[in-house]
């Protein structure tokens, strides 16, 4: 493959973040597929590992690194399109570090302290923040995520401000700006439950499925772009129409988790209509993505970013869209909320959505970090056998908590007579938790297949000996 230099030195701190996302990105696999065996085996790693904590760390590891991940395409994408350097390189790198130990902190008081003794050590009686799902971390900690976020966004922020502006950078800056100004939901704890839920999903869902879809539209529209060749102009009049319908149909769909919490009934029809519509800008996502790619007007040496791009559309319409319409109306969601089905679509819906829209801008960018413009041939084989192998692992699983969704709904929830316990229920899927075993396995060494793509010289199959070994940043 022809050698390759990035346009702005700068760009090279996206290394950094690319790495440590994907080393978090690990540990979060790991710590799910304990999970998938502590439903079959309940006293597996503990009192060492109990299950609420596993719980807390895989998901929590979930956040950082997509985060982790989101702040590094950034920092690759925004000098680029600005057409200038970064604003501080400088303060980029210790942001990293501060990011990195503080997330590293956070799990190790977990898996170290009882839950209860680290929320009396770091404050939580003065700010109580912990204890909900999700925003579990210490009170330090999301401060720190907030001091972060904010050095982040002013760094990213006067780059822009210096350079070109381009459609790519103001629909990502709206969706990193918002993504911080809803995580300020999370310091909201009222004593009045109902209110106390509200505020939450503020946080979860209007970064899922709001501010964190703008970041995929950005990050989708940019490698689209570069590894096509379509006109700039075209691409940007499909980001604003897919962005327009995510922000209506998420914004508004934020009441399909307030049917059953106490607020006025009315939700039911904004959340229900809304929530429908929801899937409508991830088809039209699947839309664009294919569009582009037949009428790219080069043939980019690096396809396996291309796979994993129009994968990104494929599967977030499959897991966000279709997997999120099939529960999202009140008189269904009534019965399936808080079952394995929620379980199948907040599996898919993160993978298919954010996870591979990471991977897409690590396979574009790193190479090119490394001082070429695509990896061998060798090396994109391995990634593409490492989507169809996560793919194909990620539709085990799904498919797996579906179908232990649907019986757990006939036998728990439906029943006017002789419903049976939640444990007792529990003991009806362990067949399909078997086969999630399976699945998760099978992502994991998918994931372990994508990282060894690393490993794989440039010129492996032109004859040259591999590197043998990642480049240090």
């Amino acid at each position: 493959m022809k050698p390759a230099t990035l346009k702005f030195k700068s760009q090279s701190v996206a290394r950094l973040y690319f790495t440590g996302a994907l080393a978090l990105f690990v540990g979060q696999i790991v710590f799910g597929v304990l999970l998938g065996l502590q439903y079959l085996i309940g006293d597996l790693a503990f009192p060492f590992v109990p299950f609420n904590i596993a719980r807390m760390v895989h998901t929590n590891l979930l956040i950082v690194w997509l985060l982790m991940g989101f702040m590094g395409s950034a920092y690759y994408l925004v000098p680029e399109e600005a057409e200038t350097e970064l604003w501080s390189p400088k303060l980029a790198v210790a942001l990293f570090w501060i990011f990195l130990a503080a997330g590293a902190a956070t799990i190790l008081g977990y898996l170290l302290v009882p839950y209860a003794t680290l929320a009396s050590a770091t404050g939580n009686d003065l700010l109580a923040t912990m204890g909900r799902e999700f925003l579990e971390q210490p009170l330090p900690t999301k401060l720190g995520i907030v001091v972060v976020a904010l050095a982040f966004l002013f760094n990213i922020s006067m780059t822009v401000l210096k350079g070109r502006k381009t459609a790519i950078t103001l629909v990502l800056l709206m969706g990193l700006w918002g993504l911080a100004l809803m995580f300020l939901f999370s310091f909201v704890n009222p004593s009045n439950l109902v209110r106390d839920k509200m505020y939450w999903w503020f946080v979860v869902h209007l970064w899922v499925e709001g501010t964190w879809e703008l970041i995929l539209g950005g990050l989708l529209a940019f490698v689209l772009i570069k590894t096509t060749g379509v006109d700039r102009e075209v691409i940007d009049k499909w980001l604003y129409l897919i962005i327009t319908m995510a922000l209506v149909t998420g914004i508004l769909g934020t009441g399909h988790h307030f049917f059953f919490i106490g607020l006025p009934g009315y939700w039911q029809w904004v959340g229900s209509v809304f929530s429908a519509l929801e899937p409508v800008p991830f088809f039209m996502m699947t839309l664009f993505a294919f569009n582009m790619v037949q009428r790219r007007k080069r043939e980019h040496p690096n396809q396996a970013a291309v796979l994993w791009a129009v994968g990104c559309a494929v599967m977030g319409f499959l897991g966000a869209g279709l997997w999120g319409f099939i529960h999202t109306l009140s008189p269904v969601n009534y019965y399936t909320h808080g079952t394995q089905v929620t379980a199948a679509h907040g599996h898919l819906a993160f993978y298919g959505a954010y996870v591979l829209v990471v991977i897409a801008m690590i396979s574009y960018a790193m190479p090119i970090l490394r001082g070429r413009e695509a990896n061998s041939r060798r090396a994109q084989s391995f990634e593409m056998w490492s989507f169809w192998i996560m793919t194909i692992g990620m539709g085990v699983m799904v498919l797996a908590l579906t179908g232990a969704g649907i019986l757990q709904v006939w036998l728990q929830r439906m029943p006017t007579e002789g419903a049976l316990s939640f444990m007792a229920t529990q003991d009806q899927l362990r067949f399909f938790y078997w086969v999630r075993i399976g699945g998760g396995v099978m992502f994991l060494s998918g994931l372990l297949t994508y990282l060894a793509s690393f490993f794989i010289g440039a010129g492996a199959d032109e004859g040259e000996a591999p590197t043998g070994r990642l480049q240090a940043a």
